[in-house]
């Protein structure tokens, strides 16, 4: 019976052996088309819609979420622009939370632990580059995280500070001034 299964089997590919032979071998690709079909093909970018800018509704809630009431935040924001623009001094330092390290991190780092500390050094806190960035700040703009409400490229942030140990009350102030145009003050 094996003997039968074996010549079954060899008769059978004797049979398609022309079969095989009418068939085209493949062709050799031509340069191009091999370095083409080694490399990876260009991938075409996905159709991804982009990000929705933040639209004021979800700046309140960013706010509401990480800093504290967002019509506490507005009438901060807008005392601080307005102060920048009259250069008053004592309102932007009533604005601060103290102690305040100005430019943390870097070696003209300044500690300033009360308002009149701030006034008395508020030209070198407050540079033209950090006033600008300031003025220029739009509310819609804002980035807003766990860490406060960031105007510009990180000059100034803007956070809730809890008044006491279990946060129910908090203030909302400015917690960090930076240079961060890369120029020294």
């Amino acid at each position: 019976m094996r003997h039968t299964t074996i010549q079954s089997s060899l008769a059978l590919l004797i049979a398609l052996a022309p079969l095989a032979s009418c068939s085209k071998p493949p062709a050799t690709p031509e340069p191009q088309k091999a370095a083409a079909a080694i490399s990876p093909a260009p991938s075409t970018p996905a159709l991804t819609t982009p990000a929705p800018e933040p639209t004021p509704s979800t700046i309140d809630s960013s706010i509401a979420t990480n800093v504290g009431d967002p019509a506490n935040f507005h009438q901060v924001m807008t005392a601080l622009q307005l102060a920048v623009e009259k250069h008053d001094t004592a309102t932007i330092a009533s604005l601060v939370s103290y102690p305040i390290v100005i430019n943390p991190h870097t070696k003209e780092a300044l500690h300033i632990g009360t308002p009149q500390a701030f006034i008395a050094q508020y030209d070198s806190i407050v540079t033209p580059h950090i006033a600008e960035v300031i003025a220029k700040q739009k509310y819609d703009n804002l980035f807003v995280n766990y860490q406060g409400a960031m105007f510009g490229n990180g000059e100034l942030w803007i956070a809730g500070i809890c008044r006491d140990k279990t946060c129910t009350q908090s203030d909302i102030k400015i917690r960090t001034i930076q240079n961060t145009d890369g120029k020294s003050n």
